[in-house]
């Protein structure tokens, strides 16, 4: 059960000092989330992301995010079958997508799911939170009330940053005034540009230098409560790459939720004690973030940061500082994932 929006430390904060502004859950048209029963729904999806095809079942499409959903298909997706459709279920959608970060998904998911609830050789965390008691005082020991206890959430944070890179007058970087089009100094310049900021993995680096250069409290209590939840200080993105022919870099984080669901250890077993228990301060950080479940919340901010990239293309050890100034927008989401992900 999510707590009411008053208590949240993001947006009970002023508007214009909170660090992520919560949007409503994009509406998708219907048959986004379909009646499984509806015979005119395809059941498998194969998507051809940039020349690598991905079957998907319906259903797996269905529990992503809808921050990824969006990103996949951003006019929307139709699942059902044209009138003079014949044959298998092989409709082929062509989407902008990098290979490479859905594949991250879909194996982050199938790990989280089989951890969670089990494998035919092995059961997971879910059998053995069944058996943690009901107490009448604490609703987050109710199922019906604290979907925590019956499903695994993942917190789903994503980055899109847009560069600008400003050269120096008189350099060899430039762009022609006749065709208005970049000389390949220039444009070798912005992929150099590209390629040294997607080497800087830290996800919270340009965040704290945010908060850094204008105290921003809300900003850094954004980053406690997600270090609290399952991030670290120190980690890397789990993906960053550039996009082809864009001055744009996507990066991608998922962890697991910490909820505050205790389980026994080995050694605890071994003793008898085989009931997990719930740490109820953790537990309420983590009930925070249930209210950003299906609702997307996004935050923008501008950052200058300098690299270090190549003098020209005919250079081989000189090399240049060049200013770069990024518009980065930050998508928080949580997920819960299902028992029939696949």
């Amino acid at each position: 059960m999510a707590l009411p929006a008053s208590s949240n430390p993001i947006t009970s904060v002023a508007p214009s000092s909170s660090p992520i502004t919560s949007v409503q859950a994009p509406t998708y048209s219907s048959p986004l989330y379909p009646q499984s029963t509806n015979p005119q729904l395809l059941t498998r999806l194969n998507l051809d992301l940039r020349d690598q095809m991905f079957p998907v079942e319906r259903e797996t499409l269905m529990l992503l995010p809808e921050s990824v959903l969006l990103g996949l298909f951003p006019q929307g997706l139709i699942l059902s079958k044209p009138a003079s459709w014949e044959g298998a279920d092989d409709g082929v959608f062509t989407v902008d997508f990098d290979p490479d970060c859905f594949r991250y998904i879909l194996s982050f998911w199938s790990t989280a799911q089989s951890t969670f609830y089990g494998t035919p050789t092995s059961t997971g965390l879910f059998h053995a939170q069944q058996n943690i008691p009901i107490n009448p005082n604490d609703p987050t020991s109710d199922q019906s009330q604290n979907p925590l206890l019956s499903k695994q959430a993942i917190i789903v944070l994503r980055e899109e940053l847009e560069y600008f890179s400003i050269t120096k007058p008189g350099g060899l970087a430039k762009t022609d005034l006749k065709s208005g089009l970049p000389n390949e100094e220039l444009r070798a310049l912005k992929r150099n540009c590209g390629k040294a900021l997607e080497n800087k993995k830290s996800i919270f680096a340009a965040l704290e230098r945010n908060v850094s250069s204008v105290g921003n409290a809300a900003e850094a209590h954004l980053i406690d409560m997600l270090c609290m939840s399952g991030f670290n200080r120190d980690d890397s993105w789990g993906f960053r790459a550039c996009e082809p022919s864009r001055n744009v870099i996507t990066s991608m984080a998922l962890v697991l939720l910490k909820t505050g669901i205790v389980h026994p250890t080995p050694e605890e077993q071994k003793d008898g004690h085989n009931i997990p228990w719930i740490d109820a301060q953790q537990m309420s950080t983590a009930q925070k973030l249930l209210l950003f479940w299906r609702k997307p919340a996004r935050k923008c901010w501008w950052d200058g940061v300098e690299v270090q990239i190549p003098a020209s293309t005919t250079s081989k050890d000189e090399m240049i500082n060049v200013k770069v100034w990024a518009r980065r927008v930050w998508t928080l989401e949580l997920s819960l994932v299902s028992l029939h992900f696949s």
